[in-house]
């Protein structure tokens, strides 16, 4: 059952004021509360962020989060839901999704079941009817039956709306949907109500606590933007990265800990086509601290790379900057290259007289050629290849150009050469009979 149900704007903005005006059980005291009990649930929370949720509280308004994947956005819904005692519904978005996920959708199933075991009832009703019209109407007068609660099938938005306890509802990766879906959202956004065109406008009883994430994937549109209290998070300084990991408990000592930091700080540098998050971090930790390593080096570093970075061509870029990373002098191990292919060709060169030699197969030449390099001219085959391609090295009938005249002249077409290319018989391509292949 609805908490309310309501018909009129002046009813739906006293439900809104009754719910934002009840005190909610599991609020904070001030910013510093937010931030201690966050750090009890095992998330740091900074300044910036704390006073967000703080206001949320108060001012009963959604919380826009935007910002690259794995900075804690998801996570901070979870949190928020855990150190309020409130239960947590999510939506989850993605490309295409439309209403029936997010909102409700009527149980056709249910409604045709119904239908069939109701079959002698509905006969009874249109039994005494004299015309089609007349039973049509008489059931649609028990339409609303069909078309009642008892059908209708709420998805997290509604959910969120109906709940007869508090909640937090984290619409996850808003940017990934249409913007079809943005409209959607709007009503629940600014009057924390759903309305249901067969049934009317369920208002909450218990305001929920919204947050959004946005991946900025696409630009969110500003009527969204308008009714959330906003917040970027990027990642955060190396001193606030380390204590994250240290609360994690990964097992890995300080001091690798640190270094582990300034080395992903370093990946993040590169032009990856993904960013390693901080929670691939603290896996990354946790990795090195079940093999036991007692140093980062960049062999080990190489082996377990894979934990924050998932893409070939950022693994490879990696692999090739760690031991930089590790220590800005070392040089890069051979094999940690992983270019898909061996460089170990067996190559040799020898200038004098040009030797060469490709595994097993020798090639010498005695001579110089004409227009290659030599030692006396290393440019010579270059300077002969550009010759080649230098315009107007032609004449302007090399081309064959309309009404060009050759010195050359036209080669000359023997009587017998066209029927030698059509057998012995001489007969044209259009001609009648068979033709003989040519024997080779």
């Amino acid at each position: 059952m609805p908490t309310s149900t309501v018909t009129t704007d002046d009813t739906v903005a006293t439900h809104v004021e009754d719910a934002a005006s009840q005190p909610d059980p599991g609020g904070f005291r001030d910013v510093d509360d937010v931030v201690a009990r966050f750090v009890e649930a095992g998330y740091l929370a900074d300044q910036r962020l704390a006073t967000t949720v703080f206001l949320q509280s108060r001012l009963g308004k959604p919380v826009l989060l935007e910002g690259p994947a794995g900075v804690g956005k998801t996570q901070l819904a979870k949190t928020l839901a855990e150190v309020t005692g409130r239960d947590l519904l999510r939506l989850q978005c993605y490309e295409g999704q439309d209403e029936t996920t997010a909102l409700y959708e009527w149980d056709y199933g249910k409604q045709l079941l119904y239908t069939q075991v109701l079959r002698e009832k509905i006969s009874a009703v249109v039994a005494e009817a004299d015309s089609l019209s007349e039973a049509v109407d008489r059931i649609g007068a028990e339409e609303s039956v069909f078309f009642s609660e008892r059908f209708l099938a709420p998805r997290p938005l509604l959910e969120a709306v109906r709940s007869e306890r508090p909640v937090v509802l984290l619409i996850d990766e808003v940017d990934r949907a249409d913007e079809a879906l943005e409209a959607v959202l709007l009503e629940l956004l600014a009057e924390y109500q759903v309305s249901v065109p067969e049934i009317g406008t369920f208002v909450a009883k218990h305001q929920p606590m919204i947050v959004l994430t946005s991946n900025n994937t696409r630009d969110l549109s500003a009527a969204l933007k308008r009714r959330c209290l906003h917040l970027s998070l990027d990642y955060p300084d190396a001193t606030r990265e380390l204590e994250i990991i240290k609360s994690k408990n990964t097992g890995l000592a300080e001091t690798l800990a640190a270094k582990l930091v300034e080395i992903v700080r370093g990946l993040r540098e590169l032009d990856l086509r993904k960013a390693p998050s901080i929670s691939e971090a603290i896996d990354w930790a946790r990795t090195l601290a079940v093999l036991g390593a007692d140093e980062l080096s960049a062999d080990i570093l190489g082996q377990t790379a894979n934990v924050v970075v998932k893409y070939d061509r950022d693994l490879t870029r990696a692999l090739d900057a760690l031991p930089r990373l590790v220590d800005p002098n070392a040089q890069v191990p051979d094999h940690l290259h992983t270019h898909g292919h061996s460089h170990d060709h067996g190559h040799s060169h020898s200038y004098d007289g040009h030797s060469h030699s490709y595994d097993g197969h020798s090639h010498t030449h005695d001579d110089a050629h004409e227009g290659e390099h030599t030692h006396d001219d290393p440019h010579g085959g270059r300077a002969k290849r550009a010759e080649k391609d230098r315009p107007g090295r032609h004449g302007d009938d090399y081309y064959g150009s309309p009404g060009a005249k050759s010195d050359a002249g036209t080669r000359a077409v023997s009587a017998t050469q066209g029927s030698r290319s059509f057998g012995d018989t001489g007969r044209s391509r259009s001609g009648s009979g068979t033709r003989r292949k040519r024997p080779f």
